[in-house]
């Protein structure tokens, strides 16, 4: 890693991401990296930091130079669970394969690794910047709002005016099933407040470090109340199914 380089850090939510996000900004710290960006509690979705990656700028001018994604996409989560770590790139995607066989040919042979154990935990609950004094001279984290940047994105590719016209219609309904992950974190923001459907519309939208104790997999196994909800299930509650209905897994790249 460069030095004088900026990262993001956060991830799915899942288990042990918090405790991963502060170890990560110590290291960072003690290697020499300028600054870290961390979504508000950790939460980042894979395609919201390649976004973050490629449209955030900071108050200095700064561009993101990669980021640590703490994930192990639809697989479940919790202290007996999968836990995981990917890697962007400068440009928004993920590291190519040449790249991480080389970082796991090196996990077999370090032998030390440099850690600012004396920086104190940072707030990641809360908004804001913390400055520090690092090895290397001034070293800051900032925590942003996790869905910001990502709207801005949407707004640019998607019509929202449209949208919110087709989501307003009565002939129209839909359920959207965030399964825990952190699509929940998007989810209220994009639907309610941007695109003005109905709270009711959404299952599941607050993301959880085991994911309600369920398997954050987008299809009919799991999904389960989504299948109920869309009339797919053994039982029939007599309720005029929605329309349409979507899933996403724990880290919401599908």
């Amino acid at each position: 890693m460069d030095v004088g380089a900026t990262l993001v850090v956060s991830g799915d939510g899942r288990y042990f991401s918090k405790d991963a996000v502060q170890i990560i900004i110590k290291m960072s710290a003690a290697n020499g990296v300028r600054r870290v960006w961390v979504g508000q509690n950790g939460l980042l979705s894979t395609p919201a930091v390649s976004a973050v990656i490629r449209e955030r700028v900071g108050a200095d001018g700064s561009k993101a130079t990669g980021a640590f994604i703490l994930t192990a996409s639809h697989n479940p989560g919790g202290p007996n669970e999968d836990f995981g770590i990917k890697y962007n790139m400068e440009n928004g995607g993920p590291a190519p394969e040449a790249l991480t066989d080389k970082i796991f040919e090196n996990t077999k042979t370090i032998k030390e690794y440099l850690i600012a154990d004396e920086l104190r935990e940072v707030d990641i609950s809360k908004i804001g910047v913390t400055n520090f004094s690092g090895p290397d001279g001034p070293f800051d984290v900032e925590v942003f709002d996790s869905a910001s940047d990502y709207v801005k994105l949407m707004r640019s590719i998607f019509d929202f005016e449209l949208i919110r016209k087709l989501l307003s219609s009565p002939k129209f309904t839909f359920c959207y099933d965030a399964l825990h992950g952190v699509a929940g974190a998007y989810a209220n923001r994009i639907f309610v407040e941007e695109l003005g459907a109905q709270q009711s519309s959404l299952l599941n939208c607050t993301p959880k470090e085991d994911f309600g104790g369920g398997h954050p997999d987008p299809n009919l196994t799991y999904a389960k109340e989504l299948v109920e909800r869309m009339g797919l299930g053994k039982s029939n509650s007599g309720v005029e199914p929605p329309e349409f209905g979507a899933a996403a897994d724990g880290d919401a790249d599908r």
